[in-house]
């Protein structure tokens, strides 16, 4: 999986946990860093801010469902920014889910890979 956070904090609460949890973790701290990954890589599933250096995530998410390599790759989006706009925009981009990391433990986050990956 990839996780493409630039708060370094928060990029190693949700790495630890799902390290811990048994998966592999890949990460990207600005969306140029991050949409490479995606491409190089090809994980499973990506959690993605919104608001990142060089690239923001709508860019990486636009991007990523533009290319046939990438299209299918779930995406997740993981902000702090809950603006109904924002998530719409995100859901229409092809994210999966949006979440909202005030109410998004690592726990819970870790607990919902095995569903975003039957979608």
């Amino acid at each position: 999986m990839l996780l493409v956070e630039d708060d370094q904090s928060v990029l190693e609460m949700y790495r630890l946990k799902l390290e811990l949890d048994g998966y592999r973790v890949s990460t990207a701290t600005d969306g140029e860093e991050g949409l490479s990954k995606a491409e190089t890589l090809r994980p499973d599933i990506i959690f993605l801010d919104i608001r990142l250096p060089k690239m923001d995530g709508f860019e990486v998410l636009r991007r990523l469902r533009g290319q046939e390599a990438t299209k299918e790759i779930p995406v997740i989006i993981l902000s702090n920014y809950g603006e109904d706009d924002l998530v719409a925009r995100g859901l229409r981009l092809g994210a999966h889910e949006y979440l909202i990391k005030a109410r998004t433990t690592p726990s819970s986050l870790s607990e919902g890979i095995d569903d975003w990956l039957r979608e």
